[in-house]
This record gives structure tokens, C-alpha cells and sequence, in this order.
């Protein structure tokens, strides 16, 4: 007996009604019907699975992409009194039997997993003795190759239709242009499915681009103006864990999130910024997907992303409450460099491509037409030393050729060691002087490094050694002794590579099966960025008008971005009186346009058409050091 939804809706999340389509997305699964759903950021699309797995017997099964995104939702659905299991990594097989036994036999309503996780026989071989009701696809645009989160793993959730081909199945994003939507429908085999796209126009959040050379000092003063809680989205681990210092050292609490700290400081700094402790979450991509924190009402970008999908979905996190809430991205120029050079420079070309086929087929000596199913391991750093290849472009190169069903790659692949100097330096130049046979191997890492003694930072064993005259042998042994000697904190990762090759070596006839599909591939890479930059750079149309249009929506005037506060103009009345308060101020001392920002209490935009207003009439100029001057 199937229950109703809207009795469902109120027991446990206390909603007296449904929000957008949801109601007309469970209406349909409950009816057996397949549905895609394309739904903004904070669109309620969990509820949509949720819901309809409730209302029937049975268990709904939810492939989700992160750890952290199943972990918040089944902790949820928990706290609600709702029964959930997580299959995530790191289970022993014992374990996960058990896991399986009770989504069988213990009633329980949902089991999510991770879709490594339907690579095994014994999932799969459970999922087809279990009642399930619905199989939900979180995150849907991973399975996508024309998508920017592009998963190989993704494309085994088309077993599932095979597993159990009467289960609806819905798929759901907040992120997919025209060609992401086909390709997930195609991939998941779904039937005449309905398609439902809710409108991404997020009336209460500001979009806005700023461009900064004190791009830090323009964060700071970001963090101090907001009241409850902000994201800031940074590319490198490094970076984040520099950033939460920076903010901390000037009165603002923040932490870091990234992909290289363990599970359990994941779940610690994540409860922090839940429960409001620390008012920042300084973060790589592995963050957000999944967070449901309505009082998000800043998330910062700090560097360029590659994508107008990535932008638009993490820049989603704010203002889930429906309250005023900024989306801001701080670049400049330099910036510009950088993402070109992180993103297109590295995008190996089908020349690139087969050479470096042709190289990992001599490297291992195999023959003309053999190598099928057989692994090798490999020191990833040194074959790209031997053939002088570039790291990057080669681990791209590695991952076109997995992608394409040429190689299969260990999980190790490019994990690194990483240091972080504990001891004070006083005590690392005793240390030196007691074991001088070590000297040249520490110098060299203290001198290749900065910053080691602030960050645990990942260092490159290989390029330790060559610079220091020694083996890769004698670098670990020393850092092995020093971390016993509590001189250091060491953690070391086997970096070799384990590679089977899926298919005999017939070299470049290898290669041409999909040389159009990796151009093509390419293509969007390169058109994304350049998409990204195109938004930066238009100044002349709305914020929210540029970024519906790309998702093909028509949108209006926001009204509040920095494009439309550009267009509207300020009383003539205002702009005089701010005149005269620059000039007071300038009369004390030299301020930059930041401190007049800080110091004054009007728009940004009036405050600066002011200033060049003052430049234009002469009453003021510009030093050396970018501060205003009375003339």
C-alpha cells in the first residue's frame, strides 16, 4: 500500500507543501515512471527520491558520488527515525555481508553507495534479492562523458536497469546543459522518461564578479562584513589550508576541507562549521555536494573554476533559506594566466596521446598484439623522467586511456608523501650537525619547500633525491628516522602505479577508435574555460541573465549584481556627498579603494564612480603603492 507523500512530507520534515516539481517528480515515480530531474542548487532533490521511498515497500537504492554527501544524508534520515545504510570504502567484506543482510531482511528504507561499490559481484548479486523500490542516481552528470565530473565508475549504474528492469529510476543534477541531459538518459537507459527542469533564477542571491590585486585583503574584509556562515572555494589543498590561517590570523574562525585529510578530520571540521563553531569553510571541490546548511550567505570563489556548471552549483550553497545570500568571485588578471595554463595546457592531444601509449607499452616490453589482462607496477615519476614527459599532461594522458577501457589505474595513482617539520629550527640545526651524512637530503627538501615547517606539504621523493646527489632509497630511510626522532611528521604513500592493460598493444590503431570522441572531449574542456572567462569579462549583461542563459533559460535583470548596480545610477546629490567625505578622509593620509570602502558607509559602486569622478576632475591622483591622494 502505497502512502501519502504529502503526509510523509509533514511527518518528518514538517512541510506542509511541496516546493517546484517535486510533487509532480514523486507523482510519476510512484506511478513506476522513469524521471530525469534537472533541479537547481537547494532544489529539494533529495526529498524527490526520498519521498516515493518511503511511500512504498521496499528499499531505495541512491548512488551518490561522495563520501561526505551519503555520510549527511543518511545521518539525516537517521535523526528523523528513518532507517539508512551507507556502503562507502573501506568495509571489510565481512561487514559489508552484514550491511547486506539487514537492507534484506531488517527493513530498512535506503541504502546508498558509492558507484565503485556496483563492481562487485556480491552487490550486485544482493541487489537483485532485495524489494527496491526506486533507484535514484544523485549527482546524474557524472555519468555523463560530456560532463565537466566526468566518472568512468558512473557508467556502471546502467547495470542496475539490468539488475531489476521493472524499478523506476530517477536520475538527478543541478548541472546539465542539452548534451549532458541526452547523455544521461541514453547512459541509463531510462524510458520515455519525464523531464523536469525547474527554473535555477535564485532571486535572493547576488552574483558578483570583483577584480583584485589584494585579492586576501579583499576576502578579509568579505568574512568580516557577513554575520553567519561562508564558503570559500580555493583549487589546491595548500591553498585552503593558507587561506583558513590567513583568515584566523586576522580575527575571522575558519577551517579547511580537502580531499587529503583523513575520514575522521573530515567529519570534525565539517560538525564545526555545521554547528556555527568556526564561521568559514575554506575548501577544494571535494566540498559542498550533498551540505544541506541554510544559512550559508557568502561562498567565495578565490580562483577561476573550469566550468560555468561548477561555478554555478557550488556558488548554489548560499542562501538554501531563501534569505539574502552573495555569490562572489574575486579574480584579476594573473588569474586568467592560470587557468589556461591549469586546464588547457595540460589537455594532451591524440599526438601526446599515442606517444604516451607507445611509451608505457616499451617501458613494459610488450609485444605487437599482446599485454592483454596482464598488471604491472609502475614509479610513475620515473617513467616520465626516462621519456621526459610532462607529469601533467602524462597523468592526463594515463586517464584518457582508463577512461577509454585501454588500462585500468590503481586508486594510489599520483599519491605523494608529505611532510611537515615539527621540530623548531634551533632543534632541526642541532639535528643537522649531530647527523651530517643526512644534511644535503634535509637541506634540499627545506630549500625546494617553503612553508614546511606551517603545512604538512606533499614532496616529491624522486625530485628530493636527484637534487640531493642520492637514491630514492636513502630519502625515505632518512624520513623515516626523522619522523622517529620527532623531527618531522611523515606520511608516506607508495606512489608506484599499478596498471593492467585491457586490451592487446596494437598502438596507434589503439588509439584511433577514439581519437573523435577525446577530441570532441577536448573541445568542451577548452570551450568551458573559455565560457567562464567570457562571463568574467561581460560587463555590459546581467550576472543571473549570463549564467541562465548558458543553462538555456531566459532570465531577467537581477537588479543587485555589480554588472546591473554598474547600470543603475546613483543621485548626484549622493555622489557630491560622497565626495566630500573622500576628500576629508584624504586630507589625514593616502587611502587605497578598498580603505575608502571600509571606511565609508555607501554602495561599493557609488563609492568608486566617486573616485573616478575625483581622477577624471583632478582634484585627486594615484601613488606608487595604489593609494589616493589629495592633489
Amino acid at each position: 500500500m502505497v502512502q501519502d507523500p504529502k503526509e510523509i512530507i509533514k511527518q518528518y520534515w514538517g512541510f506542509s507543501e511541496f516546493r517546484g516539481s517535486q510533487e509532480k517528480i514523486i507523482t510519476a515515480l510512484l506511478k513506476g515512471n522513469d524521471v530525469l530531474a534537472l533541479l537547481p542548487t537547494g532544489g529539494g532533490k533529495s526529498l524527490c527520491y526520498q519521498i516515493p521511498g518511503l511511500a512504498q515497500e521496499g528499499i531505495c537504492i541512491v548512488v551518490s558520488p561522495l563520501v561526505a554527501l551519503i555520510q549527511n544524508q543518511v545521518d539525516s534520515l537517521k535523526q528523523k527515525g528513518i532507517k539508512a545504510i551507507a556502503l562507502t570504502g573501506g568495509i571489510p567484506y565481512e561487514e559489508v555481508n552484514d550491511l547486506l543482510d539487514n537492507c534484506l531482511y531488517g527493513n530498512y528504507k535506503f541504502l546508498y553507495l558509492s558507484p565503485e561499490r556496483l563492481q562487485q559481484d556480491l552487490i550486485r548479486d544482493r541487489i537483485q534479492q532485495m524489494n527496491v523500490n526506486l533507484f535514484a542516481i544523485d549527482e546524474a552528470h557524472c555519468i555523463s562523458q560530456w560532463g565537466n565530473d566526468f566518472r568512468p565508475a558512473y557508467l556502471q549504474c546502467a547495470l542496475l536497469r539490468e539488475l531489476l528492469p521493472q524499478t523506476p529510476i530517477i536520475a538527478l543534477t543541478a548541472t546539465a546543459t542539452q548534451q549532458v541531459a541526452q547523455d544521461i538518459t541514453d547512459n541509463l537507459t531510462l524510458r520515455n522518461p519525464l523531464t523536469v527542469k525547474d527554473s535555477f533564477f535564485r532571486e535572493n542571491l547576488t552574483f558578483q564578479v570583483i577584480l583584485e590585486e589584494d585579492k586576501l585583503g579583499r576576502l578579509k574584509q568579505l568574512c568580516k562584513a557577513v554575520k553567519e556562515s561562508g564558503i570559500i572555494y580555493v583549487r589546491t589543498r595548500r591553498l585552503a589550508e593558507e587561506t583558513a590561517a590567513y583568515l584566523n590570523k586576522h580575527q575571522c574562525t575558519a577551517t579547511f576541507f580537502h580531499g587529503g585529510i583523513s575520514k575522521k578530520e573530515k567529519i570534525t571540521k565539517l560538525n564545526l562549521w555545521l554547528e556555527d563553531k568556526v564561521q568559514v569553510m575554506v575548501a577544494t571541490s571535494a566540498f559542498g555536494m550533498g551540505i544541506d546548511k541554510p544559512n550559508v550567505r557568502l561562498v567565495v570563489h578565490f580562483q577561476i573554476p573550469d566550468s560555468l556548471e561548477n561555478y554555478f552549483q557550488e556558488a548554489g550553497r548560499a542562501g538554501r533559506d531563501n534569505k539574502p545570500a552573495q555569490a562572489i568571485l574575486i579574480t584579476n588578471k594573473t588569474d586568467e594566466e592560470q587557468v589556461r595554463n591549469q586546464f588547457l595546457s595540460v589537455l594532451p592531444d591524440i599526438t601526446f596521446l599515442k606517444l604516451v601509449y607507445n611509451k608505457l607499452n616499451n617501458y613494459f616490453q610488450i609485444p605487437y598484439g599482446e599485454g592483454f589482462d596482464e598488471t604491472y607496477g609502475l614509479n610513475f615519476n620515473r617513467f616520465c623522467t626516462i621519456y621526459k614527459l610532462n607529469p601533467m599532461l602524462t597523468y592526463n594522458g594515463f586517464r584518457i586511456l582508463d577512461q577509454n577501457s585501454v588500462i585500468s589505474l590503481s586508486d594510489n595513482f599520483l599519491k605523494s608523501s608529505s611532510v611537515q617539520f615539527i621540530a623548531s629550527k634551533e632543534q632541526v640545526f642541532d639535528y643537522l650537525e649531530r647527523y651530517s651524512d643526512s644534511a644535503p637530503i634535509i637541506q634540499t627538501i627545506l630549500r625546494t619547500y617553503g612553508g614546511i615547517f606551517d603545512y604538512n606539504t606533499k614532496i616529491n621523493i624522486l625530485l628530493v633525491s636527484k637534487k640531493a646527489n642520492s637514491s630514492e632509497d636513502k630519502v625515505l630511510k632518512i624520513l623515516d628516522q626523522m619522523a622517529k626522532d620527532q623531527i618531522i611528521e611523515y606520511q608516506a604513500t607508495n606512489t608506484d602505479l599499478e596498471i593492467t592493460f585491457l586490451v592487446p598493444r596494437e598502438d596507434d590503431n589503439t588509439i584511433n577508435m577514439f581519437a573523435k570522441k577525446v577530441k570532441a572531449q577536448q573541445l568542451v574542456k577548452i570551450n568551458n574555460v573559455k565560457s567562464m572567462l567570457s562571463y568574467i569579462r561581460n560587463t555590459m549583461v546581467c550576472r543571473s541573465v549570463q549564467l541562465l542563459d548558458y543553462f538555456g533559460e531566459i532570465g531577467v535583470a537581477c537588479g543587485t549584481c555589480d554588472v546591473c548596480l554598474r547600470k543603475t545610477p546613483v543621485e548626484k546629490s549622493i555622489q557630491k556627498l560622497i565626495a566630500l567625505e573622500i576628500g576629508k578622509l584624504l586630507l589625514q593620509k593616502p587611502y587605497s579603494s578598498r580603505e575608502l570602502i571600509q571606511h565609508l558607509p555607501y554602495k561599493e559602486n557609488a563609492i568608486l564612480q566617486s573616485i573616478q569622478d575625483l581622477l577624471e576632475d583632478g582634484k585627486i591622483n594615484i601613488d606608487a603603492k595604489n593609494k589616493y591622494n589629495l592633489k
